[in-house]
């Protein structure tokens, strides 16, 4: 279980850094599209693509240590790309997996 509980707190740290980046990614293109500078988007939009491939592999790590069924799985994987989502799945990642942990214990 030690194996899953890190993995679960990788995870968990990814989707918050993902969630964030997401949100100064849409303030970027705020910017971008409301006031004609594309800088913002130019530095932040690489870095958030990088870190979303990052969550996607702590993700699926996550899931194939514990056995998500592939429809979860791919709420997960998508919830680094709405904006909010991946803090609310984040909750329900951390739930799920501590319902297992402890039924396993």
């Amino acid at each position: 279980m030690i194996d899953v509980e890190s993995a679960l707190k990788f995870y968990r740290v990814m989707a918050y850094v993902v969630g964030v980046m997401l949100l100064v990614l849409c303030v970027g293109m705020v910017v971008k599209y409301g006031f004609d500078d594309d800088a913002m988007v130019a530095v932040v939009g690489p870095i958030h693509g990088f870190l979303y491939m990052i969550y996607l592999v702590g993700a699926l790590n996550l899931a194939l240590k514990v056995r998500w069924p592939i429809g979860y799985l791919l709420l997960v994987l998508l919830a680094g790309t709405i904006p909010f989502l991946s803090f609310v799945m984040e909750r329900s990642v951390n739930e799920r997996v501590r319902k297992l942990i402890t039924a396993t214990a």
